[in-house]
């Protein structure tokens, strides 16, 4: 798939202009990480869960051949089909070729991350075949023409009557104000698709390997449609989403839901092992998974930057970044957004298109403290940013210039005194309540961010603690 080169630093400007994009940002992140901590104050095994998830992924990380090879061993087992894809191109077309020798004409979709990655719908639509979105926030996104701009939350950048108003000209159905008219709408329509729909496309939360039984989790009940009432079912999975056993799977399970939205158990956990058995009345008369590389096998080879694998899309880092709670999903540019998207997009996509996201962050380390899987972002941040350094990638003459002049001052006692010193009395024609404003140089910085007065140096006041205090005894 072409991906052009992604401009963080353009999207993000524009994301901090849009006052109604901030007011969204501000709420659902603040309800999703109010909901977390609720859940960890709870729930007291949250931090052990971590842990023995983390080593988890990390066994099943270092032994994947072997654990992929047994899933695959026991899908067809249970009379299911397995496809390799090397690359995207590889997993849409074994899509279209399982659809075209069923002569689809019409596929709903569960909300899948990795069909997002692959432009799924992009390519189902160029062979004439109908698709339809029946997440509620993908059908929203489908219909706009737009990327998700947050893994659990696609349509969090869009107000009520925004998507009101979206139904109602794509849809040409009533313009509803009431959130239960217009969800009531599109529920009585999707059920018609379902009934008519010839495929269904998921994506995979887990994969456990020692069954063959892929795991999807959801709070709709859209997914568990599309899994049982189409003739045939299409899963498509990366490789890290495997897992060795169903007594692994309960520990993913009890962290997935509360690290995500905060609840105890997503309201729909679907088991799938292949395709209908005889005397069963639910269920496809085919199913084929689909496991995917797209790039990750680059990310398993790097041991700096291995444990991105281990990653569960909850979206928890997300909520918790300063960075993405400001510039929002689409700022990113690409499928992944917030800190995960910021160290996986580059190594999928490759470094000079993605050159800006390793450095869309500052460090704070929000991120690892609330991933399910103590995934060290920062950690991996800062490879990546050596990495672009190394390769001439990352060519900031600015900004090379005010680091030498910093390790100049700071390497200087005088020097460092008389300017600190200096900036103090600069600037008092700035500040104001407390903060300084519209700074030559900085604008960038202070429209959108709070720049704290400079207090008088620590050297001056230490003197005068030190005066005022007069000799110990």
């Amino acid at each position: 798939m072409e991906i052009r080169k992604l401009n963080f630093k353009k999207n993000s400007v524009r994301a901090l202009g849009d006052k109604t994009l901030q007011q969204a940002l501000h709420y659902t992140t603040e309800r999703f990480t109010s909901a977390r901590e609720r859940a960890k104050r709870e729930f007291g095994e949250l931090d052990n869960l971590r842990e023995k998830a983390r080593e988890i992924k990390r066994r099943t990380i270092e032994n994947l051949d072997d654990y992929l090879e047994i899933l695959e061993e026991n899908v067809c087992k249970a009379g299911g089909k397995v496809y390799w894809a090397e690359d995207a191109k590889g997993a849409v077309d074994t899509v279209l070729d399982i659809a075209r020798k069923n002569r689809v004409k019409l596929v709903v979709k569960s909300k899948s991350m990795a069909t997002e990655e692959i432009e799924l719908n992009r390519a189902i639509e160029g062979e004439g075949i109908d698709v339809v979105e029946t997440d509620l926030g993908e059908y929203i996104i489908q219909l706009a023409n737009e990327r998700p701009s947050h893994i659990i939350a696609p349509a969090i950048h869009k107000t009520k009557d925004e998507i009101a108003r979206l139904f109602s000209e794509k849809l040409k159905i009533p313009y509803y104000k009431e959130p239960e008219l217009l969800v009531g709408a599109i529920r009585e329509r999707l059920r018609a698709t379902f009934l008519r729909a010839d495929m269904g496309v998921t994506g995979v939360n887990f994969a456990v390997a020692e069954t063959g039984t892929i795991i999807i989790v959801e709070n709709e009940g859209n997914a568990r449609f599309v899994t049982t009432v189409p003739r045939v079912h299409v899963a498509i999975m990366g490789i890290e989403k495997v897992i060795p056993s169903f007594k692994d799977a309960a520990v993913f399970l009890s962290i997935l839901a509360r690290s995500a939205t905060g609840q105890k158990m997503s309201s729909y956990v679907s088991f799938i092992t292949g395709p209908r058995r005889n005397g069963e009345i639910d269920g496809p008369e085919q199913f084929h998974l689909i496991i995917m590389d797209n790039g990750r096998t680059r990310v398993l080879g790097s041991e700096e930057t291995r444990e991105t694998l281990y990653c569960i899309r909850c979206g928890a880092c997300l909520n918790a970044c300063p960075v993405y709670r400001k510039a929002g999903g689409h700022s990113y540019g690409w499928v992944y957004s917030g800190p995960i998207g910021a160290i996986l997009t580059p190594q999928l996509i490759g470094m000079d298109r993605a050159l800006e996201l390793p450095f869309a962050s500052t460090l704070c380390g929000a991120c690892r403290e609330v991933c399910p899987v103590k995934i060290n972002i920062p950690k991996i941040l800062i490879g990546l940013r050596r990495r672009a350094v190394e390769n001439g990638f990352h060519k900031n003459v600015k900004e090379h210039l005010a680091m030498r002049i910093w390790r100049f001052v700071v390497s200087h006692t005088g020097v460092y005194d008389i300017l600190t010193s200096l900036l103090y009395v600069l600037q008092h024609p700035f500040k104001s309540d407390g903060k300084l404003r519209s700074l030559p140089l900085f604008s960038q910085w202070t429209r959108y961010r709070d720049l704290p007065v400079l207090k008088i140096p620590f050297r001056k006041r230490w003197k005068r603690l030190t005066v005022n205090r007069g000799p110990r005894g």
